[in-house]
């Protein structure tokens, strides 16, 4: 990946950002330039929307077999998140007891680091989620 393109990405990877179609309602993440529900008539009637960053766990998975650039922080929890929005994404759960996880548990979107580019000196960071305890429900 270039230097270049994460900089031109950093808008969308600092921030949770989706869209809404005007015609039926339904919101995406991330962003798509025509509605698949609505099709044709959705040209032109997306509008930008932040995502607020709270959901709940709708799924997850501890790994224990990881990838090379992952070997330091396993065993890890990957999950999927469905936002309050409604719509649903992957992302590493951190901080969390993998003893105590569950689906249904709330959690909050942070952005951490992802990857360092040794190469050009980039550290790339990217949105992961935290699992509440009961003290904030958004």
């Amino acid at each position: 990946m270039s230097v270049a393109r994460i900089w031109r990405e950093n808008r969308s990877r600092y921030n949770l950002i989706g869209n809404t179609c005007t015609v039926c309602g339904q919101t995406f993440f991330p962003m798509r330039t025509v509605c698949p529900k609505c099709h044709r008539e959705s040209i032109g009637k997306m509008e930008e929307k932040p995502l607020s960053g709270m959901g709940s766990i709708y799924s997850f998975s501890v790994v224990h077999s990881a990838p090379e650039s992952f070997q330091t922080v396993k065993p890890y929890v990957m999950g999927i998140i469905e936002m309050d929005e409604g719509v649903k994404l992957t992302a590493q759960i951190v901080d969390a007891d993998l003893e105590a996880i569950a689906i249904g548990d709330r959690v909050k979107a942070v952005f951490r680091r992802v990857r360092e580019i040794d190469s050009e000196g980039v550290i790339q960071y990217g949105y992961k989620f935290i699992r509440l305890n009961g003290e904030e429900t958004g």
